[in-house]
């Protein structure tokens, strides 16, 4: 919940969600340290959760936008939860409203694979790296490492 991106965008009021108390506090003192240009709210609130909407409805939040800048990809790691976040989300914009969702796309995803596999090489590991990390996300392969050994090539000249 990064309320600073708010402040120039002229926002009438912010409702900042976060699945840990951890991040609404973080969240809640950074707003309270700085110039307030809007009102704002915070509220722990696992955006996959069944209970997200009822929760929503009863506290009756409705947005012109909502974004989710950090954290979407991680309610990708089934099926089941990715539907249920679709689901919650769509019942925050009121009718016109607008989500923004952002996550790492695939050819960012590839580039820091290839990189992985490039980097063992170079260091002489033997396996295929099973996964990719930024700051922000960790991307975990399901590889068998044993079933697929970096193979090796020596260019001859």
């Amino acid at each position: 919940m990064d309320t600073d991106k708010w402040c120039d965008a002229q926002v009438g009021h912010y409702i900042g969600i976060d699945a840990s108390a951890s991040g609404v506090n973080y969240a809640r003192e950074l707003w309270e340290n700085r110039r307030k240009p809007f009102t704002a709210e915070f509220i722990e609130l696992d955006p996959s959760d069944d209970g997200f909407e009822a929760q929503v409805q009863e506290k009756g939040i409705q947005a012109d936008m909502v974004c989710c800048m950090q954290h979407l990809q991680s309610c990708f790691e089934n099926e089941e939860r990715a539907k249920k976040l679709l689901n919650n989300v769509s019942s925050l914009p009121k009718p016109g409203g607008y989500f923004f969702g952002i996550t790492p796309d695939s050819s960012t995803i590839w580039t820091k694979y290839q990189k992985n596999v490039e980097a063992a090489h170079n260091k002489g590991l033997k396996t295929v790296p099973n996964s990719i990390r930024s700051e922000n996300y960790t991307i975990t392969f399901e590889v068998e490492e044993e079933k697929y050994e970096l193979k090796l090539y020596t260019k001859y000249t």
